[in-house]
């Protein structure tokens, strides 16, 4: 990728930092720990042409090694992922081990199907549970948040398992699954799915984002890609995001692109995040007064799902905003700096639009990037935050609000034992519904090496917005909000 490529539309942002991992040399990359000056450094593209802060200096080498790390075991990665997906999927399929043995000796093998509505992420089979809870009916203050949390977990699945889930299981209307065009990474790395849930005292589309797959290096890049675009009056915003979610080279955020058979005939198999959907939302929305819609996600779908609407609002979309009820992500990561959240804030009480931000325990991915002066990430609104047991508090931020803590680690791993204690008696005490596999037992325990990696996982959030005691809490939410 040349520099041109990178180079950012000054009508979109005023000033910018980005980060170019493929042009480095690591002599180069060791020399910015020692200079300030960041024009002799090919892999940042800045318009500052100093960075006088020492430990900024130092997260960009961290970054960037990040980032080269990921590129040179991306294939590694993903072939490890894919041999564990299958060997677990070969398992589930046979009926486990003595399944297995029994097909072969009857020369029945299941060799399972990548593609069927049965095969599932390992993120479906660390919380394999695909029926909503029962007892949370539509119209309870909690609904849309267990319903979200459930699409966020579904949207790391295939297609077919999706509209199966969708469409057969909750009995509600899937209306598009879509791979997303990253221009940056030129991959399709973004996902994201729109399902309808409509009675006859509601009608809402749910759009939900995918988050960070766990041998997914493109995922892993966004996320670690400290990039960040500036645009006056707004503030800050994490660039690897943005670019997932639709951020052109060049041209940054028009609020119309061109059909695409007049640019180019391959971009009309490259649909681009954001404007697919709005679009979208545009033609379903105009059907019928009364639809509504939410947006959602889990990880790095979460920072998709609170950038959406920014960017709704970048382009003045009124007839759009006020039809969106409201935003709720899980584990999210920060996304801009602290103007870009008071900008949010403001714009989101505008239309009224609910924002919640779901925290479970000692997530890592909520902690980062980190919030302190040289990166300058800060979360904003109220975090919905459980704690081990999964009672429910509105806090102004999560406890011990950056990963690297002395006194955090020691909780942490504190906490992970309760957890993997826990784990051992949750199916007895609340229902066979929430007995934990061998799996997810084993990756708790890997939470004692690197706490706060279990906590992220989609099962403690679905228990929490099933058994936690936010009621009480959300309801005082909505009265602030509006």
């Amino acid at each position: 990728m040349d520099a041109s490529a990178c180079s950012c539309n000054s009508g979109f942002s005023n000033t910018y930092m980005l980060l170019k991992p493929e042009e480095v040399k690591f002599l180069d990359l060791l020399r910015l720990l020692f200079s300030s000056n960041l024009k002799k450094r090919k892999f940042v593209d800045s318009t500052s042409a100093r960075e006088h802060n020492f430990w900024h200096r130092f997260f960009i080498f961290l970054s960037i090694i990040v980032l080269k790390l990921l590129r040179f075991f991306a294939k590694p990665l993903a072939l490890l992922g894919f041999f564990l997906e299958s060997w677990l999927n070969f398992i589930s399929a046979n009926g486990g081990f003595s399944g297995i043995l029994l097909n072969i000796l009857r020369f029945k093998l299941i060799i399972p199907d990548s593609s069927s509505a049965e095969y599932l992420s390992i993120i479906g089979h660390l919380d394999s549970r695909v029926r909503l809870d029962e007892k949370i009916k539509a119209g309870d203050v909690n609904y849309f948040g267990a319903l979200c949390m459930m699409a966020s977990k579904l949207a790391y699945e295939n297609e077919a398992c999706v509209t199966q889930t969708v469409n057969h299981v909750w009995k509600m209307e899937l209306l598009g699954f879509f791979n997303f065009w990253n221009g940056y990474q030129e991959k399709f790395s973004t996902q994201a799915f729109m399902m309808r849930d409509k009675n006859a005292d509601h009608d809402t589309i749910i759009v939900s984002f995918r988050g960070t797959e766990p041998f997914n290096a493109d995922d892993w890049s966004s996320d670690f890609d400290i990039s960040w675009y500036e645009i006056q009056g707004i503030g800050k915003i994490h660039g690897g995001f943005m670019k997932a979610l639709g951020l052109q080279k060049s041209i940054g955020w028009p609020k119309e692109i061109d059909p695409p058979k007049e640019i180019d005939p391959q971009q009309q198999r490259r649909p681009l995040a954001y404007y697919t959907i709005r679009e979208k939302l545009r033609e379903v929305l105009k059907e019928n007064e009364r639809t509504r819609f939410v947006v959602t996600g889990h990880s790095l779908g979460g920072a998709l799902a609170i950038l959406f609407p920014f960017i709704l609002v970048f382009h003045e979309e009124k007839l759009v905003l006020e039809r969106l009820e409201g935003v709720y992500t899980f584990g999210q990561p920060r996304v801009g700096d602290g103007e870009f959240g008071e900008f949010m804030m403001k714009s989101l009480s505008q239309y009224k639009i609910r924002y919640y931000r779901f925290v479970y325990g000692f997530d890592m991915v909520p902690r980062l990037p980190l919030d302190d002066k040289a990166l300058m990430f800060k979360h904003f609104g109220r975090c919905i935050y459980f704690d081990w047991n999964y009672v429910a508090q509105i806090l102004e931020e999560e406890p011990f609000k950056n990963y690297f803590s002395i006194v955090g680690a020691v909780l942490m791993r504190i906490h992970a034992c309760f957890e993997i204690g826990r784990s051992f008696t949750i199916g007895w005490r609340r229902g066979k519904e929430y007995e934990e596999r061998v799996l997810l037992r084993i990756v708790r325990l890997f939470g004692l090496l690197l706490p706060g990696v279990p906590a992220h996982c989609p099962q403690d959030y679905v228990n929490s917005t099933r058994l936690g005691s936010a009621d009480r809490f959300l309801n005082e939410y909505d009265v602030k909000i509006q």
